[in-house]
Order: structure tokens, then sequence, then C-alpha cells
């Protein structure tokens, strides 16, 4: 069989069985890894109280789990912190979540900044996602935007449509396009 003929049979194997192909392919301490990540990842949505206005990040390094991010309320931040603990194959957990500042001020405008951004007609398709793709934070007026969005388009929506809210001193838009 010709060299090129083989090459094309592999790759039209590869390409149909794909999830199986680079599966097996993949070393079992990334395997491991990435099934870690998808647990520690699972268990901080279903927090209760987890809303628009947290945003939790995390970094696995075998074991150890660092959480970051910035919380509203400091019982999500020892929350997170207890049920990660809890994850199998978890050996350290270290705690860099951030509660942001207790503020009628900022709370004004968290709600601002989620009816403005959330409130946009071509914007409004990520509210109806059930984990809000648009994160919000707010500490003492600077508006920090954080996620995933599917355009550069929505990415400029959300950064104007904050910048438009009263009392918002300056805007952080850490929104990531999709390459999807």
């Amino acid at each position: 069989m010709k060299r090129s003929s083989m090459r094309s049979m592999v790759l039209a194997g590869v390409l149909m069985a794909a999830p199986v192909f680079l599966k097996a392919d993949v070393p079992a301490s990334e395997r491991e890894s990435a099934n870690l990540a998808h647990k520690v990842r699972h268990e901080l949505v279903l927090l209760p109280f987890y809303s628009v206005f947290d945003n939790l990040a995390f970094e696995i390094d075998g074991g150890k789990v660092t959480l970051l991010g910035q919380v509203t309320r400091p019982t999500l931040r020892t929350d997170s912190e207890r049920i990660v603990k809890r994850i199998e194959g978890v050996t350290s957990v270290e705690n860099r979540i951030e509660v942001l500042p207790v503020s009628t001020f900022d709370d004004r405008i968290r709600l601002g900044v989620y009816r403005a951004v959330y409130g946009q007609g071509a914007l409004f398709r990520y509210h109806l996602v059930p984990l809000a793709p648009i994160r919000i934070g707010v500490k003492n007026g600077d508006v920090t935007l954080e996620g995933v969005v599917a355009s550069e388009m929505d990415r400029n929506l959300a950064n104007i449509a904050a910048n438009g809210v009263f009392g918002v001193f300056k805007v952080t838009n850490n929104l990531k396009v999709s390459k999807a």
C-alpha cells in the first residue's frame, strides 16, 4: 500500500474515533489531572449561592488544588475550600479566593452592570445558559468581566455596556473569545 493512502486511512480512522483514540493516547497522569479538574469544577458550580457576581477558578498541580477568584459572600469562600477538600484525589487545598467588600455602592453597580450586559439584545442569549458565562465582579466601583463569549463583537458589547453604568470607575474586560 502506498504511504499516502495509508496516511489517509489513518486520518480517517482518527476523525471517526477521535474521542477513543485521543483518550487512549493521553498519558495516565494527564487523564487523572483532567478528571480531577472536571470533579473540582463540577463541585464548585454546584455550590449554593454561587452567582453571576462570583468568579471561581482553580489550578491543579498533582493533587494540590489552588482556589482563585473573587466572591461576594465569605461563606462561599469557606464552602468552596471545604467541598474541594472532600474530592477523591485532592491532597491539599490552598484557598486564595478574595472576598469582595460589602458595599451598597458596589451592589448597585453589580445590578446595573448585570442589567446593562444581559439586557443587550445581542448578549441576552448568554443569560439563557444555566451558568451565565459572563461573570461580573465589582470592587470599589471597578468592574471586572470574566468568562467566555462567542465573538469579539460580544466581548466589545459587554465592555461598552459595563462602561455605560453610572458609578463605574473602570472596566477590566477579561472576557475570552471562544475558538469553537
